[in-house]
């Protein structure tokens, strides 16, 4: 299930007029190491600043092919966020 809060960014962080993205950032991340814990405070502190989140809250298993819901997603996102972790 996708995460998606709809408030809008602070003008410090307001978007390029030629992006026309539903989110500001698509928080790109695998794995229970990073999902609870760093990932989710990430996650928390963007919204807090006002900027409009997609985050898949459901685990892609590893070989699974990319749903169609994240591929819009990506593709309807201003920027992405990769969490990179040693797991």
């Amino acid at each position: 299930m996708a995460t998606l809060k709809s408030q809008k960014p602070s003008s410090s962080s307001s978007s390029n007029p030629e992006c026309k993205g539903r989110y500001d950032i698509f928080l790109s991340f695998r794995g229970l190491d990073t999902r609870k814990k760093f990932t989710d405070q990430l996650f928390h502190a963007l919204v807090r600043e006002g900027f409009q989140i997609f985050r898949d809250d459901d685990e892609i298993d590893r070989g699974e092919v990319i749903k169609s819901e994240l591929l819009e997603a990506i593709r309807n996102s201003r920027m992405s966020v990769i969490v990179l972790s040693e797991n």
